[in-house]
């Protein structure tokens, strides 16, 4: 039978003492509670297994020690947007810095910005990292909410409170490219589900690599069922040429397990390029070439900014982070 909740009435009450006395001990206001009594509370709550109200404590304190991360559920995601490597990276690099940094991290997945200011509020939070959501969301957010957050690829440009954390995406694509030039490909197709932001970074730096090769951009469905039935009809496209650079690990794994269900041998038939290097890269058959991103250099970064925040104005709207290519084994210079 499940037992009732202990209730700080309860407490003060077999004590002797006030409420607010009961309170003030778990909250840790005892400047004016005797040794004693503070004694005798702290006992009794732990014989009877009181279980706090973490929201009603955090909200009493001046700091809560607590950095929320939330993340944008966008539908491409199709509900699994925690299983991306990306995002799976990121929050494991931020968790270890902000334990590091003595914050608790509580993440949560919103599919809107309105939620955010509520989140925040209720948690008594410290600072927001932000994934995932869109330049006008930020500045609704910024003049809504006056605690300091961070931004993943944001893509705005604002100062005072708030700093976006960019991937140099445009970079990492011309290192993709330049790179399949260098091995001999004069064909290469850039593949994402849209032309904008940080994708279109990624495709035109791809582009802009290739020099005087020919590269090309094929932009795909958001949605699996949607992408499956692209593939089936696009496969003869894809494979007019000898290189794809897709501009996430996701995108580009999806497409050698379409091309070897159809017998298509990676790379001697097709070399395929990611973004992200995501932890499975080097497990996967063959091993994905990709564009490494460095999740904790992000996190130490985020970490720091938003504790340099706190204590004052921190001046730079935005920092580039460098990217890297990572070479292994689906990619090789071209047969045909």
């Amino acid at each position: 039978m499940r037992q009732q909740r202990v209730r700080i009435a309860d407490i003060a009450e077999e004590l002797g003492v006030s409420t607010a006395t009961v309170s003030n001990v778990i909250h840790g206001k005892t400047s004016k509670v005797s040794e004693e009594t503070v004694k005798r509370v702290q006992e009794l709550l732990e014989r009877r297994g009181y279980i706090p109200d973490m929201a009603g404590i955090l909200l009493a304190q001046n700091s809560s020690g607590i950095v929320g991360v939330i993340i944008n559920n966008h539908e491409k995601y199709e509900n699994r947007v925690l299983e991306d490597g990306f995002i799976s990276a990121s929050l494991n690099a931020l968790s270890i810095e902000l334990d590091k940094a003595g914050y608790f991290m509580l993440v949560k997945v919103l599919t809107g910005w309105n939620e955010i200011i509520k989140i925040a509020s209720m948690w008594n939070m410290e600072g927001l990292v932000l994934i995932g959501f869109c330049e006008q969301e930020y500045h609704k957010l910024r003049e809504k909410m006056h605690i300091p957050f961070v931004v993943y690829d944001g893509y705005l440009k604002e100062k005072g409170r708030i700093c976006n954390l960019i991937a140099d995406s445009y970079g990492g694509g011309f290192k993709a490219g330049e790179y399949l030039r260098q091995i001999g490909h004069k064909r290469v197709l850039c593949i994402a589900d849209n032309y904008i932001c940080m994708d279109k970074e990624r495709a035109d730096g791809c582009m802009d690599g290739m020099a005087d090769g020919v590269a090309d951009f094929m932009q795909i469905p958001q949605t699996k069922e949607e992408r499956e039935v692209f593939y089936n009809k696009n496969l003869e496209k894809i494979l007019a040429y000898t290189a794809v650079f897709a501009v996430s690990d996701f995108y580009a794994a999806e497409l050698i397990y379409k091309l070897q269900e159809r017998g298509v041998k990676i790379p001697d038939d097709i070399s395929v390029i990611g973004f992200d290097d995501s932890f499975w890269c080097e497990k996967v058959f063959p091993s994905l070439t990709t564009i490494r991103q460095e999740p904790a250099e992000r996190a130490i970064l985020a970490v720091a900014i938003l504790e340099e925040m706190k204590h004052g104005d921190y001046d730079r709207a935005s920092v580039l982070l460098k990217t890297s290519l990572v070479k292994r084994s689906s990619t090789a210079p071209p047969c045909r």
